[in-house]
């Protein structure tokens, strides 16, 4: 077995059985979901706090020295001093899972060292897994357990990039982005775990998101997927998004790219992060 061959088991069927519970909840109809506003006016469900717990309970038991944070339970600063840490976001997207779309995804992440080597993002709704560890790469398993390695797009002219928008938090800044990078193809999905997903697929180019709303549970299990496939994800300013900071914010924002059109993209958008 690989070096974390027990973590991806493990994660990947607590995202599973987490989804399935998210979207049982969800098929109870508006009411069933109980629906309240966090701060910034982000709505959670029953179901992601359901969520939540069902996979911290389930991490916390294989793996009990490591430490877990999730959306959906109050910080623990031991992640600072510790090896491993979890990131868990039970539900990301949570704006489009309500409205009873699809652009939803669960997403377990693992930590070393501040750095992510471990991911999975599972999309409940078609039963796509993504998942990646440093000695497998990343890969998509499907519904009948068919895998398909995966690689980002080989696009290296800004001009043809196909670009992964919010759609749940599009803002009039992205269509400043498109202008500036000359980009016409745009494709808008909920979940940050998904959009990176399509980037790791090659199914996408760059996903610029120059807003502080992530926090670490929606980048880390997304990057270790994304740098597996042979990506990169980067604040605004071209810098390393970091895990071992008080903060769990993304303050200067996202870029994730194929890597390829990334120097270029940062080029061309400097003076539109600047402001």
């Amino acid at each position: 077995m690989s070096g974390y061959a027990r973590e991806i088991d493990v994660a990947s069927a607590l995202a599973r059985e987490a989804g399935t519970l998210a979207v049982a909840l969800r098929d109870r109809g508006p009411e069933a979901l109980g629906v309240e506003h966090k701060a910034g006016d982000e709505p959670v469900t029953v179901a992601d706090r359901a969520a939540s717990e069902l996979i911290v309970r389930g991490l916390a038991a294989a793996f009990p020295d490591d430490c877990i944070v999730s959306e959906e339970s109050a910080d623990d600063l031991r992640r600072l001093t510790t090896t491993r840490v979890w990131y868990v976001d039970p539900i990301d997207g949570t704006k489009d899972f309500i409205r009873g779309g699809d652009g939803f995804a669960v997403m377990i992440g693992l930590c070393v060292d501040a750095r992510p080597v471990v991911g999975v993002v599972y999309q409940p709704t078609s039963q796509r897994l993504f998942a990646a560890e440093p000695a497998r790469g990343a890969w998509m398993e499907l519904p009948d357990g068919a895998r398909r390695s995966l690689a980002v797009s080989t696009i290296d002219d800004v001009g043809a990039i196909r670009l992964v928008a919010s759609r749940s938090h599009r803002s009039p800044v992205i269509d400043e982005v498109k202008s500036a990078l000359g980009i016409a193809d745009e494709l808008n999905i909920g979940s940050v775990g998904l959009k990176l997903a399509l980037i790791a697929l090659g199914e996408r180019d760059l996903y610029v998101n120059p807003f502080p709303r992530c926090k670490a549970w929606d980048t880390c299990a997304p990057e270790a997927l994304l740098v597996a496939a042979g990506g990169v994800l980067t604040d605004t300013l071209g810098d390393p998004v970091r895990y071992d900071e008080v903060d769990l914010s993304r303050p200067r924002g996202l870029v994730a790219s194929n890597q390829r059109v990334h120097a270029a993209a940062l080029a061309r958008l400097a003076a539109l992060f600047s402001r």
